[in-house]
Parts: C-alpha cells; sequence; structure tokens
C-alpha cells in the first residue's frame, strides 16, 4: 500500500482509533502526538508550547488577531517576523513533509492534508459522527461529564476548525477538502476501516 493517509476528525468520532487500526491492519507507521514529540525535537521548542498553539484557536477572530498575518517566511516579512505559534506550525509541518517522504503512514490530524497537498499519493479521509454517538463515546471513553459533554465536543470542534482554517486557508470538514467523508456511528470502527481500506484497493 503505497499511500499516505490523512484522517482529519470530529472529536469524539473516533477517528485517532480508526487511524490506528487502519495503520496496524495496512502494517504502516501511524502518527498522532508522535508528530510533536519529534517537531518539538528538530525545532528546540518544548512540547508544551505545541500543545499551546493548539488549544489557542478557541475564537477564529481573536486568533487570527493574535497569530497576525499568514505571512510563514514571506520575502516580504521574513521568518524572523514570525510569531511562536507560525514557528511552531512550520516546524510540524517540516515534520509532516519528512514522513510522508519516508514512505507509506497514516497521519492523523494537524492540517497534514493540507500541508502534503502537493505531495503524491496523498489519500485524505474526515471522520464524522452523530452529536449523540460523539457524547455517548466522550464520556464512555474520555470520561467527560454527562451534562457538559455535549457543550466540550462543540468547543474542541470549533479550536480544529479555527486552527485549520487559519493555517490551511480552508474550511475544516468541508467535503471537496476529502477523497471521502465517513460517517463512523453508522459503520462502526471495524466497519469504517474496512470501507477505507476498500477505498484505497479500488483507487488507481
Amino acid at each position: 500500500m503505497n499511500k499516505i493517509i490523512t484522517i482529519s476528525r470530529q472529536y469524539g468520532s473516533a477517528g485517532r482509533e480508526i487511524g490506528k487500526k487502519l495503520a496496524e491492519e495496512l502494517d504502516i507507521p501511524f502518527y498522532d502526538n508522535e508528530i510533536i514529540t519529534r517537531a518539538a525535537k528538530e525545532s528546540g521548542f518544548a512540547e508544551a508550547a505545541f500543545h499551546r498553539a493548539e488549544q489557542k484557536a478557541t475564537n477564529s477572530l481573536l486568533y487570527s488577531i493574535a497569530m497576525g498575518l499568514n505571512s510563514y517566511g514571506t520575502q516580504e516579512f521574513g521568518y524572523s517576523s514570525l510569531s511562536l505559534d507560525d514557528r511552531i506550525y512550520l516546524a510540524q509541518s517540516e515534520v509532516i513533509h519528512k514522513l510522508a517522504d519516508e514512505g507509506p503512514c497514516v497521519i492523523v490530524g494537524r492540517c497534514a492534508d493540507y500541508i502534503l497537498r502537493n505531495h503524491k499519493n496523498v489519500v485524505n479521509i474526515f471522520i464524522w459522527a452523530s452529536l449523540d454517538a460523539r457524547v455517548k463515546r466522550a464520556t464512555s471513553s474520555y470520561e467527560l461529564p454527562q451534562n457538559k459533554a455535549a457543550e466540550q465536543i462543540l468547543k474542541i470542534d470549533k479550536r480544529r476548525a479555527n486552527y485549520y482554517n487559519y493555517h490551511a486557508n480552508e474550511k475544516w470538514g468541508r467535503a471537496d477538502n476529502y477523497h471521502m467523508s465517513i460517517q463512523s456511528d453508522v459503520l462502526g470502527i471495524d466497519g469504517t476501516v474496512k470501507t477505507i481500506k476498500d477505498f484505497l484497493l479500488g483507487m488507481k
């Protein structure tokens, strides 16, 4: 299987678990938090700085203002003028490119679909589920309190969307950004993994 598979997902949709099981069945590497560990080691930034950068994107307008212009090292501004969060994003992007160059793998989140948009053999998957199913999963597997689970789920999804929309300049979850969008609570984890594998086998 000569494919780089990126998994974007709603919180509570089991996207990470699906990505991990898919990687195991395809016998290829799986990357999630490992990206942060490697990016921190190679860039010299603390791992906590990567986590903080992702946690900041709670409000799209305030996040954009706080981050400043999305210049990413253009001649006009230069790398030295970038915010710490932008530098962290670039460090993470560099690692994602390296992982893709190393061979087939599954990468979860972190704008990997956008970062690898010009890379060959990339397949982008979006995993979603009904809010009721995500609440059930979040309370049973992630130990979120029942009375606050829905609110917390939507807050995390908003943060993921803001982070993606800012860095990728595209809309998180929009169908035409992905090769396939799957409702995991309809198919289940095993069914979703099988569907992705069948899709990959059917690709030219």
